[in-house]
C-alpha cells in the first residue's frame, strides 16, 4: 500500500492564513479594550449614583438646603435690579417687547427690569 501524504500548502495560502489570523486577534484585542473602557465608565457612573443617593438618604434636609442655596438669583440681588415701567412709546428697541423668560408681550404700565450685561428684559412681580 502506498502512503498518501497530505497536500502541502502553497506559500500564498500560508501568507493568507497568517494575515487573517492576525486580523482576528486585532479585532479581539479591540473588543477587549472597548469592554474595559465601558466597564470603567459604568463603574464611575455607578459610584457617583451611589454617593449621591447616600447623601440624599442620610441627610435629606441638608441636601435640600444646599440645593436651594446653589440655585437661582438671591433675594438681595433681585431687589437690587433696576426696575422701570414699560411703555411702548418710550421703548428704545421695538423688537424687544417680550419677556425673555415667558415670551409674553409687555403691556403699557407693567413693571420690568433689564439685565444690562445680556440685555434681557423681564417681568417684575411684586
Amino acid at each position: 500500500m502506498a502512503e498518501t501524504l497530505p497536500p502541502t500548502p502553497s506559500p500564498h495560502q500560508e501568507q493568507e492564513t497568517i494575515a487573517n489570523g492576525g486580523l482576528d486577534w486585532s479585532i479581539v484585542a479591540a473588543a477587549i479594550v472597548c469592554a474595559l473602557l465601558c466597564a470603567l465608565g459604568l463603574n464611575t457612573m455607578l459610584r457617583c449614583v451611589f454617593q449621591c443617593a447616600a447623601r440624599v438618604l442620610t441627610n435629606p434636609l441638608q441636601w435640600i438646603a444646599s440645593r436651594r442655596l446653589n440655585s437661582g438669583l438671591k433675594t438681595n440681588d433681585m431687589v437690587a435690579l433696576p426696575t422701570s415701567t414699560y411703555s411702548s412709546s418710550s421703548s428704545q428697541d421695538p423688537n424687544n417687547n417680550n419677556c425673555a423668560i415667558c415670551l409674553a408681550e409687555f403691556r403699557d404700565g407693567t413693571s420690568s427690569s433689564t439685565l444690562t450685561l445680556v440685555r434681557f428684559t423681564l417681568y417684575i412681580f411684586s
